[in-house]
């Protein structure tokens, strides 16, 4: 029986909670539930973003570099 390779599962949909803030102008991090973990990645916003907003990933810019969008509360 074939096993999918989970680890090309892409972060786009997921949810995640930010770690490091998130600037205006630069990247924070994120640590997002991923392939039965978690995995942090650079992450950029169109607006600042404080430490534990809970964030979902809209877009990757590379295998560690994701856009998110806050949660509603």
């Amino acid at each position: 029986m074939y096993a999918a390779d989970d680890s090309l599962q892409s972060p786009l949909g997921a949810v995640g909670k930010v770690t490091v803030p998130i600037p205006a102008d630069g990247p924070g991090e994120v640590l997002v539930a991923l392939r039965g973990g978690s995995e942090a990645f650079a992450a950029w916003c169109a607006g600042p973003v404080a430490v534990n907003t809970r964030v979902v990933v809209v877009d990757t810019f590379s295998a560690r570099s994701v856009l998110v969008e806050p949660l509603p509360p």
